[in-house]
């Protein structure tokens, strides 16, 4: 396992260091009442890689209007971050449908987005391809807003201001998650938390009455968001409990790859009797000057892919 990024580890403001993912979709009502007409949504989640620290927006569409349009919200709310990284779109290939848009959107226009942002300053990078290890920051953020949120929801559709309350007081939950103690005073009990960094203080909730025990047909639809935020509160924090007892780390080295070896690529997309075959290029070490992510030269051109997805194979030209 290598050291983490110069951005997660760099003490900078919040969002200085962004990374950007989607979740979803989720069902959106277009109006209240009958005949009311149900359209897709997303979830868009920024994740600060300093503080960890969520930022969530709600997105109609696959687009790339509507994501310049997303990232200038965010911008207008937390401030103009000097680095965003993001999947590449060749990480959705072969999966869900929903996904696979979301690919074509980041492969199709990844020249124009990052042509806007370079034209404001902002850097734009991707992790490599097939490799979403290397944005595990974001992908825990996506699961933890997604996860227990689709199972609260089920098939249930709401308006545009009633998943915007829910998607922020779950935002807040989310920045409300313990990191480590303020003071090193045995009689203190106050924490770190990623809302420190966003307002100074910790994240609260407005009291209200617990809805669990009562029957959702007694609820009014006030009542009825406020049971949803409650539900994905009581899993989400036991989930998390759990999560801080648990740690997985690759503890032994392994050899680097060599220039010119022979490797094969992990591919799940392949037909029967094909196998995926490569000569590496180049090396591209990390800071440790351990080799993480090789440029390989196929039979398709030059491709870029994390050791994790490469087999050196035994035997070689020798």
């Amino acid at each position: 396992m290598g050291d983490h990024p110069q951005d997660r580890v760099t003490p900078s403001p919040p969002f200085y260091a962004t990374g950007v993912d989607y979740a979803g979709p989720i069902n959106l009502k277009t109006k209240k009442g009958r005949g009311a007409k149900i359209i897709k949504s997303y979830i868009c989640v920024f994740i600060c890689l300093s503080t960890r620290a969520i930022h969530l927006e709600i997105v109609s569409e696959l687009t790339t209007s509507a994501f310049i349009a997303t990232f200038r919200r965010f911008v207008s709310r937390r401030g103009k971050p000097s680095i965003v990284r993001s999947d590449n779109g060749s990480n959705f290939v072969g999966a869900k449908s929903e996904l696979k848009e979301l690919g074509n959107l980041l492969q199709n226009q990844a020249s124009y987005l990052k042509e806007v942002f370079e034209n404001n300053g902002i850097r734009w990078q991707f992790i490599p391809p097939r490799s979403p290890n290397f944005g595990g920051i974001w992908k825990a953020g996506v699961k933890s807003c997604k996860y227990h949120l689709k199972r609260i929801m089920g098939n249930a559709s709401l308006t545009f201001e009633d998943l915007y309350t829910l998607i922020t007081q779950n935002e807040a939950t989310l920045n409300s998650r313990p990191l480590v103690p303020i003071f090193s005073d045995p009689s203190d009990f106050d924490l770190l938390t990623p809302g420190h960094f966003l307002i100074g203080r910790r994240l609260t909730a407005l009291p209200d009455p617990s809805l669990l025990d009562l029957n959702e047909n007694r609820l009014s639809k006030f009542q009825h968001l406020q049971r949803l935020y409650q539900q994905f509160w009581a899993r989400w924090s036991k989930e998390y409990v759990v999560l801080l007892q648990q740690r997985w780390k690759w503890k032994n080295p392994e050899k680097n790859l060599e220039v010119g070896e022979l490797v094969l690529v992990r591919d799940d997309n392949l037909p029967p009797l094909n196998w995926k075959l490569g000569r590496v290029l180049t090396l591209h070490p990390g800071l440790d000057g351990k080799c993480r992510v090789v440029s390989l030269k196929t039979n398709k051109g030059v491709i870029k892919r994390a050791i994790t997805k490469l087999c050196a194979l035994p035997l070689s030209d020798n």
